[in-house]
């Protein structure tokens, strides 16, 4: 990482334990020590106690102070004697910052900083924009465009850079990802590295082992770079470790601890967990305690999410920010996006590729294909890659290389969504038209497209909104082609058309 991307401020005197991470001097404007780009992450690093454990015994968080915000963070145990205080600064200008510790050699330290603007590339958090819709936090609209890689964090190094360069040419900006190693059908390795000591098959929940966690932060980092989000899932049931049914006080200090250690980052999302009714020994008291931790924990409120298996979580929750459903009922999008009143979000629809199960054999037009039904209908669609491999490397868990058909044409949707988006002004996303076929419109009728599913009409009549005039374009979403066609179009407008299968027609208003 480079200094931009972790700014650390270390003492640089090793044998002072207690020595603070900037300078003690009194926090004002005069004695800012550093500059940290907004949405980018500072990283206070103290030297502390190193006996006992310090896991266990040691409390420490900081309290941010921005004119009149604060806002506290908790710190975490690096090893090594290294406490860290991780913060995502959203506001420019000098914050300044006090810790506070049960260790003498932790407490009362304090230090300054100015926020500046942000570089290139960094449009900060993405958050719930429009109610249904995302947007970053420069006003960017964000169009999810998501894909799944359960496993890739504990793969080869090969694997993994792997993984990296060809996220960094796909079109997907957001990543499914497990914190905890994985076993499960085509996954049947032992990681190199695990969460907590092992003896044997004996876990030391006592500690956590902090370079797993450390690789963690320099996955999460190289995503940020090439502009990916990680959605980090907590929990899961394809384990042969012990960590889907630790113990309560387990389970509550690991998720603070992940929190603590990678909320600062702003390329993060919390999934609670993949097929959460999957996981036996968990109870619905347990989902909601896990829900309030995560929530009343992240100082930065990243967007929060669950997966479930068979029985469908109760998404109209405060705690959610999103639906993260699994489902291949596509046609059903517009119905819960009106029900839950937030952004849905189909992170499971099944996956391209030619493996034994259903869920991991559909083609890569009927990939694409869930990607149109769930845009037309002012939703968003996720991606997965299961074809067979020699290595057994599929995508879906491992990464690596991508091999079907679908990315290109979920690439072309992606484009024509974010130049539509970008043009007028206007809702950044759509809402669904109750119409036959599948349509949507943005907010001020601008823009309105309609995805013809398997239906293929040489020719169609449609209701425009009064008194506008539109041009039509039809697209084709196998060839990847915009035809644009002849004449505009107005009220109840006759439209010829090419008669094929999965087709799109947009009508654009009139400047």
């Amino acid at each position: 990482m480079n200094r931009r991307d972790m700014l650390k401020l270390s003492s640089l005197a090793a044998a002072a334990a207690s020595a603070p991470a900037v300078a003690e001097a009194a926090a004002t404007a005069a004695n800012v020590s550093s500059q940290v780009p907004r949405w980018d992450y500072l990283e206070i690093n103290l030297a502390g106690p190193t006996s006992g454990n310090p896991f266990l015994d040691v409390t420490l968080a900081a309290t941010f102070h921005h004119q009149n915000r604060s806002i506290t963070v908790a710190g975490f145990y690096d090893g090594d004697g290294s406490y860290k205080i991780r913060f995502l600064p959203d506001e420019p200008g000098v914050w300044t910052w006090t810790t506070n510790s049960n260790q003498a050699a932790l407490d009362k330290k304090s230090g300054s900083f100015e926020c500046v603007a942000p570089g290139e590339g960094n449009l900060g958090p993405v958050s719930v924009r429009d109610q249904f819709h995302f947007g970053y936090a420069d006003g960017t609209p964000y169009v999810e465009c998501g894909t799944t890689c359960y496993a890739w964090a504990f793969q080869a190094e090969e694997t993994q850079k792997q993984t990296i360069q060809t996220l960094s040419n796909s079109p997907f900006n957001k990543i499914r990802m497990c914190l905890f190693p994985k076993w499960y059908q085509h996954n049947r390795k032992e990681p190199s590295m695990y969460p907590f000591p092992r003896d044997g098959e004996k876990n030391d929940y006592s500690t956590f082992n902090p370079a797993y966690f450390q690789h963690i932060d320099k996955l999460i980092v190289e995503l940020r770079r090439i502009g990916v989000q990680a959605d980090l899932i907590l929990f899961h049931p394809y384990d042969k470790w012990g960590y889907q049914s630790m113990p309560a006080d387990v389970d509550d200090r690991y998720l603070r601890y992940v929190i603590a250690r990678f909320s600062a980052f702003r390329n993060v999302w919390w999934s609670l967990a993949n097929e959460f009714d999957f996981m036996k020994d968990k109870t619905a008291k347990d989902w909601d305690r896990y829900a309030r931790i995560v929530a009343d924990s992240d100082a930065f409120d990243h967007l929060r999410s669950i997966h479930y298996g068979y029985h469908q979580y109760e998404y109209w929750r405060g705690w959610c920010s999103h639906a993260g459903v699994q489902d291949s009922r596509m046609e059903r999008a517009a119905g819960w996006r009106a029900d839950w009143q937030k952004p849905v979000v189909f992170d499971e629809c099944k996956y391209e590729g030619n493996i034994a199960s259903r869920w991991g054999n559909i083609s890569g037009d009927a990939m694409t294909r869930r990607f149109w039904v769930a845009a037309a209908q002012g939703t968003y669609c996720g991606h997965g890659e299961t074809f067979i491999h020699p290595e057994d490397i599929l995508w879906w868990s491992h990464g690596g290389v991508l091999h079907g058909t679908s990315p290109a044409q979920i690439a072309f949707l992606r484009k024509l969504l974010e130049e539509t988006i970008a043009v007028g002004p206007g809702q950044i996303g759509f809402t669904a038209i109750n119409d036959d076929p599948v349509g949507a419109r943005r907010l001020n009728d601008s823009v309105i497209f309609y995805y013809f599913d398997d239906h293929q009409p040489a020719e169609s009549t449609f209701n425009l909104p009064e008194g506008k005039t539109y041009t039509a374009e039809y697209v084709d979403t196998l060839a990847l082609t915009c035809t644009p066609l002849p004449g505009e179009y107005a009220g109840k407008a006759d439209v010829k058309l090419p008669g094929k299968p999965w087709g799109s027609l947009w009508f654009r208003q009139k400047v």
